[in-house]
């Protein structure tokens, strides 16, 4: 049995995160599109677990689509699989008690990440960073990551039932990445567990089936934001990396893993994604990529499940669409994916979105994926979108000073929001 960590970076590591997020290869990555395609694979995995399931998530409903979940993690727990499952205290906090009734009985390990259980919870400006991100780890071999929460594509928390599903999308990814996942999916756990018994937790991670000596090995391999000379020989069939957004490490891991790919951009730059209000860097860096001739093309809501973030997203318009950037509003029903992909070879999948609350405050993970035919098969489910598209009105929220206004307003606001959650600086 493994001893605890002897150092402690390593002890950093195995409960709050994974190792800074690089290329390797040897995966394979399946695009799933919509819990239609996500929960059948889901439940399959779950159904084949043989030692553990690891599962986080921001909203864990309790339509039908979220109780066959629920039942494949109960029936996994009572034939002996060790399965834990942490949700976010805000994103569900309508359905605990049905979900913590449907799975605590089977003896699946719950827990709730930053509860609002006390009404001083409420006024922690700690609550502000949510577990946003979507994961399940399955005998650290399988996994599956995205946007895509645990409720059906048809149902709406604020609008109801409608007849089309929403876009979103999630990966199914098998090989090393697996291994990672699991590990941030385990550290998410271990965070919400940590708040009432740290000890205990501490103990069982020195424990866990995934061993201290392995997570230093996968540490020194990925040290340093590229992988080692073993790991660079292996690069095929996939080569894919997982990167998380924390506040320890990695802080804006994903949003430099946009830039870095929009700055290098050749041809073409697709993204799509509900809430969109970037950094100064961001935008800069899709006006330059329009400047050089790339076609970029950003896929935004246009059946709006919150007006305030609508209106956040077209006090950009005027600015990115008089420099050559396009704006599309997807209308056949509403869009929670958060893809791109550039230059049809490099792609990302996730969790997400790219505006203040994802990129510098929640807790996010997505898969980067460089394979010319996985791109290939995200960018033509997203071309249907964009012919399903409406063109944007570049002048968005109106004409002259109201526009300045719009944009400063939301400017001012974000930055608000930042500073009451604790962070410093301009967004």
């Amino acid at each position: 049995m493994a001893g605890p960590p002897e150092h402690p970076d390593t002890a950093i590591w195995a409960w709050s995160g994974v190792p800074r997020p690089s290329l390797v290869g040897g995966n394979a990555v399946a695009l799933l599109q919509g819990g239609d395609d996500l929960f059948p694979r889901l439940r399959d995995a779950i159904a084949r677990a043989r030692h553990e399931v690891w599962f986080a998530t921001y909203i864990f409903h309790e339509d039908d689509a979220a109780r066959a979940v629920a039942a494949a993690l109960a029936d996994a727990a009572r034939r002996g699989v060790a399965v834990h499952v942490v949700v976010d205290g805000f994103g569900s906090l309508s359905t605990l008690p049905r979900v913590r009734d449907w799975l605590q009985p089977a003896g699946v390990r719950f827990e709730v990440f930053r509860a609002l259980d006390r009404w001083w919870s409420w006024l922690q400006p700690g609550q502000l960073r949510r577990l946003h991100q979507k994961l399940c780890a399955v005998d650290g071999e399988v996994a599956h990551v995205g946007g895509i929460n645990v409720i059906d594509d048809r149902h709406d928390i604020n609008h109801g039932w409608g007849d089309m599903p929403r876009l979103d999308f999630a990966v199914e990814v098998r090989g090393p990445l697996a291994a990672q996942v699991q590990a941030t999916a385990r550290a998410m756990w271990a965070r919400a567990n940590l708040r009432h018994v740290w000890r205990e937790e501490f103990r069982l991670l020195a424990r866990s089936t995934a061993p201290v000596d392995d997570m230093r090995a996968l540490l020194q391999r990925f040290r340093g934001g590229r992988p080692s000379a073993e790991a660079a020989e292996d690069m095929s069939p996939v080569r894919a990396a997982f990167v998380v957004r924390d506040n320890v490490r990695q802080r804006r891991a994903i949003e430099r893993s946009y830039v870095t790919a929009i700055r290098g951009a050749e041809v073409s730059v697709d993204i799509a994604v509900p809430y969109f209000y970037p950094g100064t860097v961001f935008r800069r860096a899709l006006v330059q990529a329009a400047r050089r001739g790339v076609r970029v093309r950003l896929l935004l809501q246009g059946k709006h499940d919150y007006r305030l973030a609508a209106w956040a997203a077209r006090a950009l318009y005027e600015e990115l669409g008089s420099r050559g950037v396009r704006l599309y509003e997807y209308m056949p029903a509403f869009l929670h994916a958060k893809v791109a992909v550039i230059d049809g070879r490099w792609a990302t999948v996730g969790s997400s979105n790219i505006d203040p609350l994802s990129l510098l405050l929640n807790l996010e993970a997505n898969v980067v994926v460089e394979d010319e035919a996985f791109a290939a098969d995200l960018e033509a489910r997203l071309e249907s979108a964009f012919a399903a598209s409406r063109e944007a009105d570049q002048r968005g929220g109106g004409g002259g000073w109201r526009r300045w206004l719009a944009s400063g307003f939301v400017a001012w606001m974000a930055n608000v929001y930042l500073r009451v959650a604790g962070l410093g600086g301009r967004y």
